[in-house]
């Protein structure tokens, strides 16, 4: 390989000769596109949020990072404030599919009518629909064999608005 290509590999992508040659000292002299600087790792957690029924699986255990712009992230949020979630069950599809992961913005606790949530109830976690009435919260599931479920009174204050729903992905399989 010509010297003037590893030169230019070395300039184009701040890389550190003294790295390249020995392995020694960090591996970028410079920024560059790739650097953390422009991205922020949001942690996924290993707790799933249920489509259905609700989910016991409410540790907030690390199992993961993902790197997200941050200049997107921050038209979306609080970039500090963001987990990952799995989805399992089908109650929000075809919005939300079993297996789709979300973003969830813990910033976010305030009702937005028919905007998506993760919500806990009790010692469950799941996504929903949510809509608030006078004395009355109603959480939707878009799929509709799932009936609405209405909280009323005291139970109004047993729901914990975990966050907003803002992104979701899936794999297709």
């Amino acid at each position: 390989m010509p010297d003037k290509w590893i030169l230019q590999l070395y300039k184009t992508f701040g890389l550190n000769p003294d790295w390249g040659e020995t392995g020694s000292g960090p591996t970028f002299i410079k920024k560059t596109a790739l650097d953390d600087s422009i991205y922020k790792n949001i942690p996924k957690v290993k707790a799933r949020l249920s489509a259905g029924g609700g989910s016991f699986e409410a540790g907030s255990e690390i199992e993961g990072y993902y790197a997200f712009r941050k200049d997107w992230l921050t038209t979306k949020g609080n970039v500090n404030k963001m987990i990952l979630m799995d989805i399992f069950g089908n109650s929000m599809e075809p919005e939300i599919k079993d297996g789709d992961t979300v973003l969830i913005d813990e910033s976010q606790k305030d009702i937005l009518a028919g905007a998506i949530y993760a919500v806990g109830i009790d010692d469950t976690i799941m996504v929903k629909r949510l809509e608030k009435h006078p004395n009355k919260l109603v959480l939707h599931s878009d799929n509709k064999e799932y009936s609405p479920i209405y909280l009323q009174g005291s139970d109004i204050n047993s729901i914990r608005i975990i966050g907003k729903v803002i992104w979701t992905c899936r794999e297709f399989r």
